[in-house]
């Protein structure tokens, strides 16, 4: 690399709305090489990102969409324009870009050659609007210095990005796990930095949109379990346990035992006890650790539905596609 590095964006989206019209403007404040790839959106969202000049891919609906495939999509497009590229880092449409962290991530990069992805503190923008945005700005809160892996909101060099081939199309879910797996098998490793990356507008007010996406992570737990073995696996066994195992024994057993089999269901109580002081011992606040520890408990039940989905598809043969919770 000789000189200053350059850098490019991807950003990928469907129908994120003002969410994206903020994301899109935060980019162009850093840079002008931005690629934006749009998965079917009917919300004027491919006409704004034209309309602001920069690079458009809309995906063929004939494939199914996935996150992997669009920033896949998206880095291809990025390197054909601009093929110097040192640089890139992928955002989602409902996140904005925090002023600063992409030259600091250069910065990380450059200074560390052993560096192969660099990421941050990603917060939501309206924590209090609802528990589950609570729940999504304590999940972003990850521990700083070299980790095993980040979302899918980072900055990557180019080379490394090819060395293996980028994300795999076939996760929907927790591909970024799956590609930063892979990508420390190259030798590379990945850090957050001490400082706000983006800010996410989760947009999550019903309880049944927080379900789907607990379903959601059960099928990643499931597929990149699969694709790595031992990866998720103490998520996975929780799921199994807490989520099945456990109330079906003290439920099936009760007849048998004259109810007492279902005494069995007051771990769960405990359990959530358990969590909440190790959230507190970690630095939470004691009513968010409250919240959190409810529902990470109630979690389970969605996670196993997740986990027996994913076996249901792979048994019958049916296709394995997208998880939407929005």
């Amino acid at each position: 690399m000789s000189g200053a590095p350059s850098i490019g964006f991807v950003a990928i989206g469907r129908n994120e709305g003002e969410r994206f019209e903020r994301c899109l403007l935060s980019l162009k404040k850093e840079a002008s090489r931005i690629v934006y790839v749009d998965s079917g959106s009917a919300d004027g969202s491919v006409a704004f990102a034209k309309g602001e000049g920069v690079e458009v891919i809309e995906l063929d609906c004939a494939a199914p969409f996935t996150a992997a495939r669009a920033r896949n999509a998206g880095f291809d497009a990025l390197l054909k324009a601009w093929p110097d590229t040192d640089y890139v880092m992928f955002i989602d449409g409902d996140c904005e870009l925090a002023p600063g962290f992409a030259t600091e991530a250069v910065k990380a990069l450059t200074r560390d050659p052993s560096l192969g992805a660099v990421t941050g503190r990603c917060r939501e923008r309206f924590p209090d609007a609802t528990i589950y945005n609570r729940l999504c700005d304590m999940e972003w809160d990850g521990p700083v210095g070299e980790i095993k892996a980040c979302g899918g909101i980072f900055m990557v060099r180019a080379d490394s990005f090819n060395a293996v081939s980028g994300f795999n199309p076939t996760v929907i879910a927790a591909e970024d796990d799956d590609f930063c797996i892979r990508l420390r098998e190259t030798g590379v490793k990945i850090v957050r930095l001490g400082r706000d990356m983006c800010f996410h507008d989760a947009d999550i007010h019903r309880f049944g949109q927080w379900w789907r996406r607990m379903v959601r992570a059960g099928h990643a737990f499931a597929q990149v379990g699969e694709l790595h073995p031992g990866y998720f696996a103490a998520e996975r066994r929780r799921a199994w346990l807490w989520g099945l195992v456990l109330p079906a024994v003290s439920i099936i057993a009760a007849p048998f035992t004259y109810g007492a089999s279902l005494a069995l269901l007051l771990l769960y109580p405990a359990s959530l006890w358990k969590t909440r002081r190790g959230l507190i011992a970690r630095g939470a606040a004691p009513e968010h650790a409250t919240l959190a520890a409810k529902f990470l408990t109630l979690s389970k039940f969605p996670n196993v539905i997740g986990l027996l989905d994913y076996k249901r598809k792979k048994l019958t043969g049916r296709h394995i596609g997208i998880v939407e919770y929005k």
